[in-house]
């Protein structure tokens, strides 16, 4: 769908969109959002979903990865994009810690971002480990997107942000983790950074749709950070982006073009004040004699 579609023409993604677009070999589209403002201009092109990702951590509030995200800096971030996005599925990813201690605390927390939040659904990160608490969420009625390859709340784990699945034995696992969180009832499931013949081989048994980042052109979807697609974030750029503008630099530019033109009393001018009669400022000038 494009952006010069008009409104009336567009409907609401859902799951049931997702299911079908796999079925048909069309291609999602994903992107993040984390405000009102930029979800409005993502949902205006008619891109499929919008994450509300925990990488506003690291892009949004500055912290060096995504663990010091919390549950309430989650639901204010969906609230704000809820705003403004009415088409996209709209996914909220559930933050560090906010599942992996219980299954109580996993179907409660994921509930939240419906109920308080806005989302009409929920990601998660892990594999095998998530079965039962990915059971549970599905089986309150939420749905689940699934999240492996690298997976950015187990950075310590993981020795940093590195490529997984690229031996046999490691890409077989990898592999049994996505039939199993297909299994367990996750909707479409994100992998990251993974080689891109692995993507391919689990897109293809998998039923469900794939999300890649970094992941290669044959998985059934892509997903990027927008900050890192529109050039805004620039403490660095993974190799699997693709920026389309860079923004940062414009705004740097224009920020000191307006600097400049302040302290040089270029701005404002004429244009950008307003005028008071003259018999009124005669007026006034005389009250104050």
């Amino acid at each position: 769908m494009s952006s010069t579609n008009s409104s009336a023409e567009r409907k609401k993604i859902t799951t049931h969109t997702y299911r079908m677009k796999k079925k048909r070999g069309e291609i999602i589209t994903m992107l993040t959002a984390y405000d009102y403002g930029t979800a409005l201009a993502v949902d205006r092109t008619g891109i499929d979903s919008i994450l509300v990702g925990d990488s506003l951590g690291m892009v949004v509030l500055g912290y060096e990865n995504t663990l010091p995200v919390t549950m309430n800096d989650m639901i204010h971030h969906c609230k704000a994009v809820a705003r403004g996005a009415k088409y996209a599925l709209l996914i909220g990813d559930m933050p560090f810690m906010s599942y992996q201690a219980s299954v109580e605390d996993a179907v409660r927390n994921a509930g939240r971002f419906l109920q308080e939040a806005g989302m009409d659904a929920v990601k998660l990160e892990g594999g095998r480990e998530r079965k039962e608490a990915i059971e549970q969420i599905v089986g309150a009625g939420i749905p689940v997107m699934g999240h492996i390859g690298l997976t950015p709340q187990s950075v310590h784990q993981l020795g940093g942000f590195r490529a997984q699945g690229k031996s046999a034995k490691a890409g077989t696992r990898l592999l049994e983790d996505a039939l199993i969180l297909q299994e367990a009832g996750c909707f479409s499931i994100v992998l990251e950074t993974i080689p891109a013949q692995l993507a391919k081989l689990v897109s293809e048994k998998l039923d469900i749709p794939t999300i890649g980042i970094g992941a290669g052109v044959d998985c059934d979807g892509q997903v990027l950070v927008t900050h890192d697609l529109l050039g805004l974030f620039d403490r660095f750029t993974p190799k699997f982006v693709k920026t389309y503008a860079h923004l940062h630099q414009e705004m740097v530019e224009a920020i000191s073009t307006y600097k400049a033109e302040v302290e040089g009393k270029e701005f404002p001018s004429d244009e950008h004040s307003f005028d008071m009669a003259k018999e009124d400022l005669d007026a006034l000038v005389k009250a104050f004699e």
